[in-house]
């Protein structure tokens, strides 16, 4: 299953989904799975898996959910728990697929939500720790200003286009994120009690110019779990740290990942 080098489909309840792998299978080192944003899709990951499994010596999973790159489109409207409902019956799937067998779930922007979410709905011990970019908790009128003109974009600008280079079904990637987060009934969304169900450490990365969400994101983080929580504010940096900073961004994940097992092999070393 472990293929290195090449696009590859699995099939999940009955729907395939592009997916790539990068360095060491679940067999030999931990597995950083990565859980894409809004508009996102393995391509859309550029350099970073690579970067990301180079400097931590993990493998690195990534696949494109339903709708988005080269996976199979999906029914509209989409749900407005679609994230939830990833979480719960999509993802423990994908990772039963992948042989996952111990690593980390990291997430970008909605893909972190959906991180965000599973420990708090599957139990799975398997995952070792979370690592959330741009996490969103709840909707916030910046957010959703953001998200209505990135509808105006995509049909009145170029972002259609721009789009179309990486999503085979671009009106049904788009139309199935921005539909639901411009639902008047989804200005009541909130995942916050989700944070108090983890029981793992947790990075969690924010440009401090972010578009999408407020330090206030951030902030219930650290309110409101019972775990060890780490924090990077990365300066100049908008939406995506691993894109816009990447330097400071694999720095401080690579150094919490190898905290993460070094932490884990001296237990386990006591343990014995």
């Amino acid at each position: 299953m472990w293929q290195v080098g090449r696009t590859a489909h699995i099939v999940i309840n009955n729907c395939a989904l592009e997916s790539n792998c990068y360095g060491p299978s679940p067999a030999s080192a931990p597995t950083i799975v990565l859980l894409h944003e809004g508009l996102g899709c393995s391509a859309l990951w550029r350099e970073f898996p690579n970067l990301l499994s180079q400097a931590t010596g993990c493998g690195v999973f990534v696949y494109s959910r339903s709708a988005y790159g080269q996976s199979d489109a999906v029914a509209l409207p989409r749900p407005l728990d679609y994230m939830t409902l990833e979480a719960v019956n999509v993802l423990p799937r994908v990772l039963d697929h992948i042989g996952f067998n111990r690593g980390i779930l990291l997430g970008h922007s909605d893909g972190a939500s959906i991180a965000a979410l599973y420990p708090a709905s599957v139990t799975d011990h398997r995952v070792r720790a979370l690592i959330l970019l741009a996490p969103h908790f709840f909707t916030e009128p910046l957010q959703l200003k953001a998200i209505a003109d990135a509808r105006h974009e995509f049909e009145h600008g170029d972002l259609r286009t721009r789009l179309a280079k990486y999503h085979n079904h671009v009106a049904n990637a788009f139309y199935g994120w921005n539909d639901v987060w411009l639902n008047p009934e989804f200005t009541c969304w909130d995942i916050s009690d989700s944070i108090e169900y983890w029981r793992v450490p947790v990075l969690a990365i924010q440009g401090d110019q972010d578009q999408y969400g407020s330090y206030r994101q951030l902030e219930a983080i650290e309110k409101r779990s019972y775990c060890p929580v780490e924090i990077e504010l990365i300066k100049d940096c908008h939406h995506s740290p691993h894109l816009q900073k990447p330097q400071e961004t694999l720095a401080a994940i690579a150094e919490f990942n190898q905290r993460l097992w070094q932490t884990e092999s001296t237990g386990s070393v006591a343990e014995a």
